[in-house]
């Protein structure tokens, strides 16, 4: 039997594409390269994006519709090429190359305030006039887009050099994104670690995030393959910790400063931030109330030899900035204000004496035994 061109076409019209449900040739996706040599076949499959989920299954149902529908002795199996229509990715290290320093900013234990202490400190470090830009990481816990005030925004698409970046929010002069804009705000977020952390690369590789000064990630809390996901794809420059003065948030602290440190990632700890430190009611604005023990973190960091690199007090309006989308940050004569105010200024220093004294920060590399 002999093998043509349109005989390949017409089999490769019964593959569908999983993404839409039309067949392949329709959508364009085969390229005019289709190669011949007795009974060796050859071809290439386009797809729009460079990282399509779909493409391994694509290849797989061309090869079985050409053995099914054409001839089943042609010899197909790894012959087929694929392209895209989409730049390529830059290369790891090389995907933010617009971003001077990259902040991790974690903690050991839920609970502790580290997404209000984040989303605060990059408000308090755009009001000093530096570019920030912010990605919550905290997968199973998207906080962070209510906090801004832009829950139920929804990131554009832009094309640049050659492909398709998502467009960060912006507001208060923050660039932000979050997995909060792609799923049901109302619905639990069940992920397998490996979708998650593909989730995440795509916020950070597959966006437009320009020139930035100072690159914040709300880690999630605890230590996950999710932290591991992040220390590889992105050299992070260093990491704050933030916990709460009470001791089994302490314990939790000392476990988040140990992964940061350890042999295999080696990211340098900027400081610690001690949330919740005391409460002080508005109409009381000198009492201070220790909730939850006093100076609990400042004696840790004091231990570790670690910088301590801010105390934010509990008040009524850290809550319900968060929940109004107007975070207290932005209100630099309130108690909190000042706090946060001097925490960027801390944390500015920190990054300048760890940039001026250690060398650029690697991307962890996990090798298989």
């Amino acid at each position: 039997m002999a093998i043509y061109p349109q005989l390949i076409i017409d089999a490769l019209k019964n593959v569908r594409y999983p993404g839409t449900g039309q067949d392949i040739v329709s959508a364009g996706m085969v390229e005019d390269d289709i190669r011949i040599e007795g009974m060796k076949v050859s071809f290439s499959l386009i797809t729009e994006k460079a990282h399509d989920p779909f493409i391994k299954s694509l290849v797989k149902m061309a090869e079985q519709a050409i053995l099914t529908y054409a001839d089943k002795d042609i010899d197909i199996v790894g012959n087929i090429s694929v392209k895209s229509k989409q730049a390529p990715r830059p290369e790891l290290p090389e995907l933010l190359p617009g971003v001077k320093n990259i902040i991790a900013v974690a903690s050991g234990k839920g609970g502790v305030g580290k997404s209000t202490v984040c989303t605060n400190l990059a408000v308090a470090l755009a009001l000093k006039g530096y570019k920030v830009g912010l990605l919550d990481a905290d997968i199973f816990g998207p906080s962070v887009p209510k906090m801004l005030g832009v829950e139920d925004s929804s990131p554009a698409l832009a094309k640049k050099d050659g492909r398709d970046l998502m467009v960060p929010i912006e507001n208060y002069g923050i660039k932000m994104l979050s997995i909060g804009f792609f799923v049901n705000k109302n619905d639990a977020v069940v992920w397998r670690g490996a979708m998650a952390s593909n989730a995440l690369k795509q916020m950070i590789a597959d966006a437009d995030w320009g020139d930035l000064d100072y690159f914040l990630i709300d880690f999630p809390p605890g230590t996950s393959d999710i932290h591991l996901t992040l220390v590889q794809t992105v050299p992070i420059t260093g990491a704050v910790i933030v916990s709460t003065p009470q001791e089994v948030a302490l314990a939790d602290a000392r476990k988040g400063i140990s992964m940061f440190t350890g042999d295999k990632v080696n990211v340098p700890i900027l400081g610690l931030v001690e949330n919740m430190s005391w409460f002080t009611p508005a109409e009381l604005p000198e009492n201070r109330y220790y909730l939850f023990g006093k100076e609990g973190c400042k004696r840790l960091a004091e231990e570790q030899g670690y910088n301590l690199l801010g105390q934010i007090p509990i008040v009524q309006s850290i809550r319900e900035g968060g929940d109004d989308g107007q975070p207290v940050a932005l209100n630099q004569d309130s108690i909190t204000g000042v706090a946060f105010s001097q925490l960027a200024d801390n944390l500015v220093v920190a990054v300048d004496k760890r940039n001026s004294s250690l060398p650029k920060t690697s991307i962890v590399e996990m090798k298989s035994k």
